[in-house]
């Protein structure tokens, strides 16, 4: 579930570094060059950026803006295309089997199979339609959060390396304790460190 539905899951980071006082002209640059580039027409595997959230179609944010007060609102869309491995592996041994009786032999050496299994990968993968992945964000300028609406590893993997590449910022991720001492004053902070785990059985 993502930011505008009604109910949602998501996990928390801290935005670490520091951001220039242009902060909303940086953005606007930054976020313009990371927007998401359709793959449809092409026959490219994979891509990656930025979209608003309203609509995963406008990545130049024609029709909703990401700037809302303090916060910064994105989607994450990612576009791949996926080749089945049961298919290729039946197209592969298709294309041999049909090389074999071509050829008259009765077995073909490896670099052929591999260069068979590969040309077979490209052709599959033109055909294949781009399936699309999209994950909202809710970055809090004021406090240096940021909330991302997915709890899945590999999601959360992709999040923190293209935050890094588009703002030169790092994302920590806010388990429970670092969330606890990012509340609390220093002498909680001094109680919290004392604490230790405890098994409760």
């Amino acid at each position: 579930m993502g930011l505008l539905t009604g109910s949602s899951t998501f996990v928390r980071y801290s935005v670490d570094g520091d951001i220039p006082d242009n902060f909303w002209d940086f953005a606007a640059e930054r976020i313009a060059a990371f927007s998401f580039k359709d793959i449809d027409d092409t026959f490219d595997e994979y891509s990656i950026g930025w979209v608003s959230v309203d609509n995963m179609f406008d990545s130049d944010f024609a029709y909703t803006s990401y700037a809302a007060g303090d916060y910064v609102v994105l989607s994450l869309r990612i576009d791949e295309r996926k080749v089945s491995p049961a298919v290729l592996k039946k197209f592969t041994q298709k294309e041999e089997e049909r090389i074999k009786k071509e050829k008259q032999v009765p077995k073909l050496s490896r670099t052929h199979r591999l260069e068979i299994k590969e040309n077979m990968r490209l052709m599959l993968v033109k055909k294949a339609v781009p399936i699309p992945s999209v994950y909202d964000l809710c970055w809090n300028l004021s406090e240096g959060t940021l909330s991302f609406f997915a709890t899945s590893q590999k999601a959360q993997a992709i999040l923190e390396d293209f935050f890094k590449e588009t703002f030169n910022l790092t994302l920590t991720l806010q388990i429970p304790f670092l969330t606890a001492a990012h509340l609390l004053d220093n002498d909680e902070q001094e109680a919290l460190a004392q604490i230790t785990p405890d098994i409760f059985v």
